[in-house]
């Protein structure tokens, strides 16, 4: 994972069907954290949904210094709820800070009951 100054982002995301999006910001090992301005919530996969496959899918986000998302790519998860992720994660625009700075977004797929 690229790391520039001491800027890191550890977002969690949990995502329910096409439902609610929850973020959780917090500080790793002592870095500031960048807070997410709007979330675009991952739309949950038609077939993914019919074939009851759920999971997490971890995304790798490169932030620039004016909030937009300078590139994401999946590091693990469910090959069927991918691309959904990174779709959605792309779409996130971030508070602006003088450097680059990146991390991890995990978000969990579950169907509704």
């Amino acid at each position: 994972m690229r790391k520039r100054g001491a800027l890191l982002i550890a977002l969690s995301v949990a995502l329910v069907g096409l439902g609610g999006i929850g973020l959780k910001g917090q500080e790793a090992q002592g870095d500031i954290v960048r807070r997410a301005k709007s979330k675009v919530p991952a739309v949950y996969p038609e077939l993914a949904r019919r074939m009851n496959i759920t999971g997490t899918v971890k995304v790798e986000v490169v932030v620039a210094p004016n909030g937009s998302v300078k590139d994401a790519k999946v590091v693990g998860g469910q090959p069927l709820l991918a691309n959904a992720a990174l779709e959605a994660v792309r779409k996130w625009r971030f508070e602006p800070a003088t450097m680059e700075s990146s991390g991890i977004v995990d978000f969990k797929f579950a169907p509704r009951n």
